[in-house]
């Protein structure tokens, strides 16, 4: 009765109270978490050829960007992706998936990361 108010009545906060007294009943899937190099902290720690595990990021029409666990995404371009032909990255891809690339240039001074999916 302390938690009702003209919003939220007591129905309302004894449905909250019930689902927080069982937890582990979350119809969600389970969320994967994309574990990073430890090794790469900065775009500097990085060298060609370098395999590393991601998560897409961002999904544009000519690529993908790729969170590697630094401050600097990584771009996949859309030749990159696979070894099909692809008009769309999201053909591939999409938003929070979990991938594995490798380092096919580095641009330091413009803060550029191109990677491939061809591995």
């Amino acid at each position: 009765a302390d938690f009702v108010t003209d919003k939220h009545g007591l129905p309302t906060i004894r449905d909250i109270i019930s689902e927080i007294q069982n937890p582990g009943l979350d119809p969600r899937d389970a969320v994967v978490e994309t574990t990073y190099d430890e090794s790469v902290r900065k775009i500097e720690d990085l060298n060609v050829g370098k395999i590393l595990q991601g998560t897409v990021s961002n999904l544009t029409g000519f690529g993908a960007f790729i969170d590697i666990g630094i401050k600097e995404n990584g771009l996949v371009h859309i030749s990159q992706i696979s070894n099909d032909f692809i008009r769309d990255p999201a053909e591939k891809l999409s938003l929070n998936q979990h991938v594995t690339v490798k380092v096919i240039d580095i641009d330091i001074s413009r803060k550029r990361i191109q990677l491939t999916m061809k591995i």
